[in-house]
């Protein structure tokens, strides 16, 4: 193992982290993706740091293949921009950068210092060793160099692998406070990974489970997805349910979420994806997830319905039960229509509207060619119309239609989170 220093204002030399080499973590190379193998190299080359952060480590000291890889680098958003033909930055609070290809998102983020900034948002850029002390848990502050297979420890991180336990960097009262989602996160990766929530964790959580009620609904959709994904869905939900935290994500479905059918329904799930993991099974999409979420709840006290009667009360049935989570009405019909289909029953032609990808841009229709008139010889010899002038003035120039398109919609959950 070795040590990296940093001086202090004094000119003190000080530990700031440990430094693990590929005989002591083992990570397995060929398992990184190569987009951000060569985005690593990239921001390197130009004299920047960059690095992998957070998830994509643990799950490769782990031995598990990362769903996303996220970037950390000393290079700034626009520094970034500049560098990566395909970068889009967003985000409020705290600016980030997406290198977008096609089958995937590489999120790159700058090191931040934990400084608030005077006009309210948190573009304080800071050193790496400041960076690592503001993440939440100990299990997602390690970063990795793949070019030279070096692993930095900032926080202790690797005792508490060896030890399996999920420790906060941030003190719990200031870490909970400021993100509640923070608690939905450590059951999380408590159940995934088997590791134990230390004591003073599982107390903070009970003190502040009720916090998670001024959470936003786009972020427990994103949450409730992740989970429903994950292929630990039951266990995870029922952990949530035992530390009080399921009533404030998904209030109608925790009162039936430890029911013998809605657990064999979770059950089953789980399986599908983590087969589908291993490469054994087809993909689970969310119509699917919804589906066997509320499958064993959907119920119809008449049982004379038309289809498209029944189908409207499957819908109305599913939306209050995943309230208030806010997928797409076409997952919401898909599901319907999938659950309405195993039991036996017909649906309306048509039921699910065609889902419009989106960044499609609308299109205009192209104008019918004008009806030449019959008597020609007329229109010859009339005098031609004047034009009118056009007293409005040029036409202000705007945003374009592409513009609009990333203005009005989120381009990912972290511009919808407001970062």
């Amino acid at each position: 193992m070795l040590i990296r220093y940093k001086q202090d204002e004094h000119g003190k030399t000080l530990p700031v982290a440990n430094i693990y080499t590929q005989s002591e973590h083992k990570i397995p190379n060929h398992l990184i993706d190569r987009d951000a193998l060569w985005a690593i190299r990239k921001l390197q080359n130009s004299g920047a740091e960059a690095y992998l952060v957070g998830g994509a480590v643990r799950d490769l000291l782990l031995g598990n293949v990362p769903k996303d890889f996220d970037l950390a680098t000393s290079a700034s958003p626009r520094q970034i921009q500049r560098m990566f033909w395909n970068a889009r930055i967003i985000g409020k609070r705290f600016k980030l950068v997406h290198l977008v290809f096609k089958d995937k998102i590489l999120e790159v983020s700058t090191f931040r210092s934990g400084e608030e900034a005077m006009e309210g948002n948190n573009n304080v850029f800071g050193s790496i060793d400041q960076d690592a002390k503001r993440r939440d848990l100990s299990v997602n502050s390690l970063y990795y160099d793949p070019t030279n297979s070096q692993l930095l420890d900032f926080n202790n991180a690797m005792e508490d692998f060896k030890k399996k336990r999920i420790s906060s960097i941030i003190p719990l009262d200031e870490s909970f406070n400021e993100d509640p989602v923070r608690m939905i996160r450590a059951i999380k990766y408590s159940v995934t990974t088997g590791f134990s929530l230390r004591w003073n964790i599982r107390m903070a959580i009970r003190k502040y489970s009720n916090e998670l009620s001024r959470v936003s609904t786009s972020r427990l959709t994103e949450e409730v997805n992740k989970i429903l994904g994950s292929g630990y869905s039951c266990k995870i939900f029922n952990e949530l349910k035992r530390y009080k935290l399921l009533v404030f994500m998904l209030p109608a479905f925790s009162i039936y979420s430890t029911f013998p059918q809605v657990q064999k329904s979770l059950q089953e799930l789980d399986e599908k994806i983590q087969k589908a993991k291993q490469g054994k099974g087809s993909d689970v999409d969310t119509a699917d997830m919804i589906k066997a979420l509320v499958d064993p709840l959907v119920m119809f006290a008449d049982e004379h319905l038309s289809a498209e009667q029944r189908f409207k009360e499957t819908f109305r049935q599913i939306k209050v039960m995943i309230s208030p989570m806010t997928p797409s009405n076409y997952d919401v019909e898909l599901a319907s229509e999938r659950l309405l289909n195993e039991r036996g029953f017909k649906t309306p032609r048509n039921c699910v509207r065609v889902r419009r990808p989106a960044n499609a841009i609308p299109q205009r229709k192209p104008r019918p060619p004008k009806r030449k008139p019959r008597n020609e010889a007329a229109v010859e010899t009339s005098p031609s119309p004047r034009r009118r002038k056009n007293r409005r003035g040029p036409k202000k120039s705007g945003p374009s239609t592409t513009e609009n398109m990333e203005t009005m919609q989120p381009a990912n959950s972290a511009e919808a989170h407001d970062l």
